[in-house]
C-alpha cells in the first residue's frame, strides 16, 4: 500500500488484442465461457443471498482471498471474469449495491488489477472500486463513490472521483456505510471463519473463478 495517487496504473496488467473488434467482443478469448458462467451464478447467489457465511464461502470458491468476519452487503457484486484478484481482510465491510471491478475492456486492449479491502476498511453503498486500487485498514469510501486511486488506511473518501474528505464528514460517512453494510441476522462473526479459513484462494483450482 503506497500513497501515489496513480499507483493502481503501476499495478494493471495490459493485454493488447488482436482484430477489428473491441476488446469486449472478443473476451471469450480471454475467459473461458463455462467458467463466466459458473461465476456468473455464484456472484448472483453473493447478491442475494442474507447468509454472511454463504457469500464468504461463495467468494472463496471463486477464488477470491477473503479473510473471518468480512460483512459482504446484499446486492454487492464481486468481478465476475477475474474474482480470483480480489482480497478482502478481516472485517471489512462491502456495503450494500457496491461494485468491485478488477478488469478493464478496451477498444484495443484489456486491463486486469488485483483489488485489495483492507482490514476493517468499509465500502459505502452504491460504491465503485476500479482495477488496481488498494484500500487501506480502517479507512472509509462514502456512498455512490467512484474510487480511482489507492486510499491510505485511515482515511475517508467521497465523490467522483472520490477524494479525501475532513473528519466531520468521516464521521458521517462512516455511520452511513455502516448502515448500509447489511450485517445479515443469521451470521454470528465469533469465530465462524476459524474451520474455513484454510479454504481462501481454493477456488482457481477448482474450475469455478470464471
Amino acid at each position: 500500500m503506497t500513497d501515489e495517487t496513480d499507483s493502481r496504473h503501476d499495478r494493471i496488467r495490459h493485454h493488447p488484442t488482436v482484430g477489428p473488434g473491441n476488446s469486449l467482443a472478443d473476451w471469450t478469448r480471454a475467459r473461458d465461457p463455462l467458467r463466466v458462467a459458473i461465476a456468473y451464478v455464484a456472484v448472483w447467489l453473493i447478491r442475494i443471498s442474507p447468509s454472511l457465511r454463504l457469500k464468504r464461502w461463495l467468494l472463496r470458491r471463486l477464488g477470491a482471498t477473503v479473510g473471518p468476519g468480512v460483512s459482504w452487503g446484499l446486492e454487492a457484486t464481486p468481478d465476475v471474469f477475474w474474482p480470483e484478484l480480489i482480497t478482502v481482510e478481516r472485517e471489512a465491510i462491502v456495503g450494500y449495491d457496491a461494485t468491485i471491478l478488477c478488469h478493464e475492456f478496451l477498444q484495443d486492449e484489456y486491463r486486469t488489477g488485483e483489488v485489495v479491502i483492507g482490514e476493517r476498511a468499509m465500502i459505502g453503498a452504491g460504491a465503485i472500486v476500479l482495477p488496481g486500487v488498494e484500500i487501506g485498514a480502517n479507512a472509509r469510501v462514502a456512498a455512490n463513490s467512484l474510487v480511482t486511486r489507492d486510499v491510505p488506511p485511515g482515511t475517508t473518501v467521497a465523490g467522483v472521483p472520490a477524494e479525501p474528505v475532513g473528519s466531520s464528514a468521516a464521521d458521517d460517512a462512516s455511520a452511513e456505510t455502516a448502515a448500509d453494510a447489511d450485517s445479515g441476522a443469521d451470521d454470528s462473526e465469533t469465530g465462524d471463519d476459524e474451520t474455513d479459513s484454510g479454504d481462501v484462494g481454493l477456488g482457481s483450482a477448482d474450475g469455478t473463478d470464471g
